[in-house]
């Protein structure tokens, strides 16, 4: 399903950029993302040079193109949504520019490297270079629930379309605020719960 497609990106694969250790693609796409961060604003044919090498690892990888691609332009809204914040200064255009470009890059650079390694083995390399536990732990629940959370979403919204007689858009959106509230105040409570299960058998934070 295209759901689980872009939530987990990872397809197994037996290339050459597959069999990299984990830790070697995590040091590379972080060095990647200090290279986009640092390079001044006009330096428009690097930026051209990183894509180009992107689009040729995804090619080398046999990637999904068209998930990591529908994974951008999803994220892409909030690069915008940043950049756009640099055109209220006078002669904000380049740097407008600059920050669109250099965001679409770096988001580009992590999804390609989730979807050519395990978020498992990812959390693996945070572990052995003592990243802090209980940020580690945090992305993995973060992982496993954000599934759970997407199933009950599509279960009320089912639900909902079920007990809807009355189509138009004002219903539409009027049942879509409903849901998003009771899966807020449902989300809460399976943390609450979650997190005193997991005190109950021995987790400290």
């Amino acid at each position: 399903m295209l759901r689980d497609r872009l939530l987990s990106p990872y397809r197994h694969g037996s290339s050459a950029v597959h069999r990299l250790p984990a830790g070697a693609k995590l040091l590379a796409a972080v060095g990647c993302v200090f290279l986009i961060v640092l390079l001044p604003r006009s330096a428009w044919w690097t930026y051209a040079a990183i894509a180009v090498g992107l689009i040729a690892v995804s090619l080398a990888a046999r990637a999904d193109l068209r998930g990591m691609l529908i994974r951008l332009l999803l994220l892409e809204p909030f690069v915008l949504g940043i950049a756009l914040l640099a055109l209220l200064k006078p002669g904000g255009v380049p740097l407008f520019l600059s920050m669109l470009t250099k965001s679409t890059l770096c988001l580009a650079t992590m999804i390609l490297l989730t979807a050519t390694t395990r978020f498992s083995d990812l959390l693996a390399v945070l572990w052995r270079i003592r990243v802090p536990a209980l940020l580690v732990t945090t992305l993995a629940l973060m992982h496993r629930y954000l599934f759970v959370l997407v199933e009950e979403m599509e279960r009320m919204q089912r639900a909902r379309r079920s007990r809807t007689f009355v189509a138009g858009r004002t219903s539409a959106w009027r049942n879509s605020a409903q849901v998003a509230g009771q899966l807020f105040v449902r989300t809460s409570e399976r943390a609450e719960r979650v997190y005193l299960a997991m005190c109950a058998r021995g987790w400290k934070a």
